[in-house]
């Protein structure tokens, strides 16, 4: 089993390529069905897509060991959410791998008669509800972070100033209305969270590629299952942008989430 987890990793950077090509054909697809393109040119593009898909079903033949394997791994993490929101994600993943084996048998041939569309839906089932523990897992750890920041900054504030400068600093002190270029109170609140959530994930990279990763693929699902439709064009979009990000976190390790 060890072995074929490592065979499987070997092969993960090769099924991100044809990931990437295959979206980016989704891509093109769309573009060239908005104008007025030869209907031979997108028929060509149209069929590199699909051989592009039913090659990387290929590639992740026997995912579902590698996604077992880490579910093994999470579930001994100490922090109870984590390993709730990454143990359930790693199963979810092994039923759509399970699932994508299924379909591919099926347009292979080597499995007769099988309800494509059935399979199809139901691994796509499987990949939202893994993607949306992912970004759970993603908005703990932010969350985790900003608790830390604000602990940090709690514990370096300057002390509280005295009587007598409290009077002169004071606005009620001086005046009973606000100035008339200071924001409103709330807006000044959700201007300072925010800020502190770009510079947290600013200082995390993993963190916040993990989240644009995940956000981008949790359209992909959406508009398969008819939850949220957007078009080929917004998901080759998408699916292109998570490609690249999962390609430039096996090329660079360090920006891999862990655990």
């Amino acid at each position: 089993m060890d072995s074929w987890v490592r065979f499987s990793a070997q092969s993960q950077a090769k099924e991100r390529g044809f990931r990437a090509a295959q979206y980016a054909c989704m891509l093109v697809g769309s573009a060239l069905h908005r104008t007025s393109a030869a209907p031979e040119l997108r028929s060509k593009i149209n069929s590199l897509e699909a051989h592009m898909s039913l090659t990387r079903k290929l590639l992740r033949l026997g995912n579902s060991v590698e996604a077992l394997q880490a579910a093994k791994r999470t579930i001994h993490l100490s922090d109870g959410v984590l390993r709730l929101c990454l143990t359930v994600s790693h199963l979810n993943r092994a039923m759509y791998f399970a699932c994508d084996n299924v379909l591919w048998a099926g347009k292979t041939g080597l499995v007769a008669q099988l309800d494509q569309h059935k399979w199809s839906q139901r691994s796509f089932r499987y990949y939202l509800f893994a993607l949306i523990l992912s970004l759970t897992r993603d908005l703990y750890e932010l969350r985790l972070l900003l608790d830390s920041e604000t602990r940090s900054r709690g514990t370096k504030s300057p002390p509280p100033p005295s009587d007598s400068s409290a009077l002169l600093t004071d606005p009620l002190s001086t005046s009973s209305s606000p100035s008339a270029g200071a924001p409103p109170l709330p807006l000044a609140r959700l201007h300072r969270r925010l800020h502190q959530v770009l510079t947290v994930l600013y200082r995390n990279p993993p963190l916040l590629l993990d989240l644009l990763k995940n956000s981008c693929d949790l359209f992909i699902p959406l508009d398969r299952l008819g939850i949220y439709p957007t078009g080929p064009g917004f998901v080759g979009t998408c699916g292109l942008v998570s490609s690249v990000l999962s390609i430039l976190t096996i090329v660079q390790p360090w920006l891999k989430l862990k655990p």
